[in-house]
């Protein structure tokens, strides 16, 4: 398998709502303007089928290509060459997603990636939960430490003082920051160099806090 590494250059994304077509009811009444915020979709329980809402309700989005690789599958006809993309997405400010695109090429393996992590996004409770500090300021970090899982990858996300930056590997530093985490310690162990599931892990330890305020375990 081969495999290459693309640096994050934090892509933006080009979208214009008039040339939108919804075809969903949640859809339609983003577009409408009936609902004008992500937070009511999520808060809601509602499913994000068309990766449009999220553009339309999110304009500062940023993607980000993590890792692309190569693929062989048997078929019928012989071994099938397939490309595979692991692309975040978050807009610096309490939203981030992920998602894994599979095409014969990358650019379209890149594009099925970034529409599916709009679907997957999740809210991000910041905050600024460092006892060692009063709070004060806008939120940097996290509220509370956080405990992520994905397969056997684990990681725990602590809330750092402002001005210490993001104490990660490459993959989870990654996240936090399209999350708008600016300073947290991290604690990995496990299958750490799988990018996915370092990425998986990170997202679910961050969406972990919104099951908290719910009373979800």
């Amino acid at each position: 398998m081969a495999r290459r590494h693309y640096e994050g250059g934090g892509e933006r994304s080009t979208f214009d709502v008039r040339e939108w077509n919804p075809k969903t009811a949640l859809g339609r009444k983003v577009k409408s303007g009936e609902i004008t915020s992500l937070d009511e979709i999520l808060q809601s329980g509602q499913r994000i089928l068309e990766p449009q809402i999220v553009d339309a309700l999110l304009s500062d989005l940023r993607e980000e290509v993590l890792e692309v690789t190569s693929t062989q599958r048997m078929t019928a006809y012989g071994r099938k060459m397939q490309m595979r993309a692991v692309v975040v997405v978050g807009n610096s400010n309490g939203f981030v997603g992920v998602g894994v695109g599979k095409a014969a090429d990358t650019r379209d393996a890149i594009s099925e990636a970034g529409k599916i992590a709009k679907k997957n996004i999740v809210r991000v409770a910041l905050g600024s939960g460092s006892w060692e500090e009063s709070g004060a300021g806008a939120p940097h970090s996290l509220e509370r430490e956080a405990v992520g899982k994905s397969s056997s990858t684990q990681i725990i996300i602590k809330p750092a003082p402002r001005g210490v930056g993001l104490v990660a590997n490459k993959t989870s530093k990654s996240v936090l920051r399209l999350a708008g985490i600016r300073d947290a310690w991290t604690f990995s162990r496990g299958s750490t160099k799988n990018i996915l599931n370092m990425v998986r892990a990170t997202i679910n330890a961050l969406d972990s806090l919104n099951r908290l305020k719910l009373g979800v375990q």
